[in-house]
């Protein structure tokens, strides 16, 4: 990387953060530690309505013994329990093979979401899948496999939201945050199970051209260790919906902009994606980030992970609310019925696949919080 390039590069990552910077400062909320987490490196969280909180860890070369896991006095458990978590690509359908986002929604349910692709490959047949835990008996009640219709052989399902509203058994969306493309959203009708892809490698949901964000005074580029830097590129992955269902936001992870595309149309299966594309706003230019979340109050939270922030998407501004330096790589974020924002900060980006095959992170690593005083979009 020269420094000519590595300049460009920085002004871009400033220009871009000042564009989207509220006019007058705000507030700034305490970052409040819920706990370290030792061992492997986790990516999502869910706090569910009574307060019960889980994170999963997706199988990307830590050999975490689990990829489900409930606190339980601040420690990991198994969830809901070591036999579910046991992976076996021989009977993948019956198992959790790499999950990569868990959810609690407003029925007492977890619904997880297993990639089916651990490190990154291709999805094992029967593999990817959603999964619902009964969060009162803590047994699974039900399975919806993601067919090959609407999961490619370079698909990787990253993030998902409810509306429990619409038809007999409600409705789930669904990122595919491909690495090499394409990216796009899947609509899945959790009462059939019938999925749909929408949006394939449409521009909204692929990584902006030419995308070099710089983290700790570095690009952030994939660095094998006897091979050339190249771009890391990563499709659709963020979302969160509004509180009445109407409409769905998502955003690439390799992107500073994030869009809005009504729900009713993704929903319809006679509409094309060329309709839906019609309909997408251009929400943009926001800080990068991983993921998205929403409040009650019809407000937007995204981590920047460029610069180690928390921000919040209200009256078609951005503002910052919590800067904190524990905050390295904010992955996801949920809301909880406490009035506090949680979320992960699992320093990503200093994994050695990008720095030449030097692991550069420090764990524990954490689970944090800044109140808000909002409660969760919580559909039933």
């Amino acid at each position: 990387m020269t420094s000519k390039l590595f300049a460009l590069a920085f002004a871009t990552s400033a220009i871009a953060l000042a564009v989207s910077l509220p006019a007058v400062a705000q507030a700034q909320q305490k970052v409040e530690v819920v706990t370290d987490l030792t061992g492997a490196m986790p990516t999502g969280v869910t706090v569910a309505p009574n307060g019960r909180i889980f994170v999963n860890y997706p199988q990307w070369g830590d050999k975490s013994p689990f990829t489900v896991a409930e606190l339980k006095d601040g420690k990991p458990v198994a969830y809901p329990d070591a036999a579910l978590n046991r992976a076996d690509a021989g009977d993948a359908t019956n198992h959790l093979i790499s999950v990569q986002s868990v959810v609690a929604d407003g029925a007492n349910r977890l619904w997880i979401l297993d990639t089916g692709a651990p490190g990154f490959s291709a999805p094992i047949p029967g593999g990817a899948k959603l999964l619902a835990v009964d969060l009162a008996t803590n047994r699974v009640v039900k399975t919806i496999l993601l067919g090959a219709d609407v999961v490619l052989p370079t698909t990787y399902v990253n993030d998902m939201r409810f509306d429990l509203r619409q038809g007999t058994g409600g409705v789930a969306y669904v990122t595919d945050s491909s690495i090499t493309g394409p990216g796009g959203l899947i609509v899945v009708d959790l009462a059939s199970g019938k999925a749909m892809r929408r949006l394939s490698g449409h521009p909204s949901t692929m990584p902006d051209k030419d995308f070099v964000p710089v983290i700790e005074g570095e690009t952030l580029m994939v660095r094998p260790k006897d091979a050339a830097p190249t771009p890391w590129m990563v499709a659709s992955d963020g979302i969160a919906i509004s509180a009445d269902g109407d409409t769905l936001y998502y955003c690439a992870l390799s992107s500073r902009h994030f869009y809005a595309v009504p729900t009713a149309l993704l929903r319809n299966p006679d509409a094309t994606d060329r309709d839906i594309a019609g309909a997408i706003r251009d929400l943009g230019p926001k800080a990068p980030s991983d993921g998205l979340a929403e409040d009650d109050k019809g407000r937007l939270y995204a981590g920047d992970y460029e610069h180690g922030t928390i921000r919040r998407f209200t009256g078609g501004r951005w503002e910052t609310i919590a800067e904190d330096p524990r905050i390295l790589w904010p992955d996801t974020l949920s809301v909880g019925t406490d009035g506090y924002l949680y979320f992960t900060a699992n320093q990503l980006h200093r994994q050695g696949g990008f720095h030449g095959g030097q692991d550069l992170r420090r764990p524990p690593y954490q689970l944090l919080r800044v109140k808000i005083d909002a409660g969760p979009v919580l559909l039933k």
